[in-house]
């Protein structure tokens, strides 16, 4: 087999999590050629990914209306048939990426396991022996239908030279100092009922002060920005604050230098896993089983509750889902990681 298609469009922490299969096929057939389907937020992401030949950006804004379907669907779709594929592998299962799977030219089509919204009508659902297990070896089942050995679970990230000047300059300007010990606080998720309250972390923010590590928050967008001003208002100390200052490249590399990482089930948090920082992980309307960090599942907090995996993306009861993790469950968590040299 020389030449592969992995349709995985978004989000930033699914496309994480699909990272392992483009290094498991290289690891296997390493002369072959990948090509990735992509969305704009997660573009750098395979931008760092040495494994990927190719990338091929899925605007799905563009096809919202009739007049930009007409326009980027055949330029699309020609660059979809440009080559002839030894297999397609549709990692995100549903209506979109299987549109994309069936215009592509391959007689090998497979899918993840729980395949929705019809997209098992293109290509066939892999029902591997990790069916039930988390999200990232349901992915490499895929990998190990077409053969791939998958001895190793890589997930390959490399940071651009300029990229990393440029992180190293937003750390320093914003008050890191270079011999700084510092720790990811991701205050911020997509699903409302994944964020942990602003009076927790700005608590956890002035307990990591005291153990002589430097807090730094990271997100994007105005709901973080706020959720920052909040923070920022309730500490002794504010924490180094990077909201909406850096890209995913930048901040792959901000991670990957420090200590340990808090935050939801979020991207940050799994791709800290991926890189092996310490990750902590606060899980309330997901369960670690699936989505926990990666090989670290010690590290997750799944909240007391009977409901807890639910994935709905808002509390039918209308309750803070994460409001019973506790800012000392975390603190304990953080302890266990024995990285303190000052207790």
């Amino acid at each position: 087999m020389k030449n592969f298609l992995i349709i995985k469009l978004s989000a930033i922490g699914d496309v994480i999590h699909a990272l392992p299969v483009s290094y498991a096929i290289k690891e296997t057939f390493p002369d072959a050629k990948i090509t990735w389907v992509v969305e704009p937020p997660a573009y750098d992401i395979l931008k760092m990914n040495p494994c990927v030949d190719k990338i091929i950006l899925f605007e799905k804004k563009d096809f919202k209306t009739f007049g930009g379907f007409m326009k980027k669907f055949f330029p699309f779709r020609s660059e979809i048939q440009a080559e002839n594929y030894d297999a397609v592998l549709d990692l995100q299962g549903l209506f979109k990426s299987a549109a994309i799977a069936f215009f592509a030219k391959s007689k090998i089509k497979l899918g993840i396991c729980d395949m929705r919204e019809m997209s098992d009508k293109i290509s066939a659902p892999v029902i591997g022996e990790n069916f039930h297990g988390h999200i990232v070896e349901r992915y490499l089942d895929t990998a190990r239908a077409i053969g791939c050995k998958v001895e190793k679970i890589i997930f390959p990230l490399e940071v651009p030279a300029d990229q990393i000047k440029k992180a190293d300059a937003i750390l320093k300007h914003a008050g890191v100092k270079e011999n700084n010990s510092y720790a990811i606080l991701a205050i911020g998720a997509n699903w409302p009922n994944k964020r942990w309250k602003v009076e927790n972390f700005a608590a956890l923010s002035d307990w990591i002060y005291e153990k002589k590590i430097v807090p730094v928050m990271i997100g994007s967008g105005a709901v973080d920005e706020q959720r920052a001003a909040e923070i920022e208002s309730l500490v002794e100390i504010p924490p180094i604050n990077l909201i909406g200052r850096t890209n995913l490249m930048q901040l792959t590399h901000i991670i990957k230098n420090s200590k340990f990482i808090v935050g939801g089930d979020t991207g940050t948090v799994h791709l800290a896993a991926g890189l092996k920082i310490p990750a902590i992980m606060l899980q309330g309307p997901t369960d670690s089983n699936r989505n926990g960090p990666f090989k670290q599942i010690e590290n997750a907090i799944e909240v007391e509750r009977d409901c807890k995996g639910c994935w709905q993306r808002a509390c039918p009861k209308n309750e803070d889902c994460l409001e019973k993790i506790s800012v000392e469950q975390v603190e304990k968590k953080i302890l266990n990681l024995k990285i303190f040299t000052i207790e």
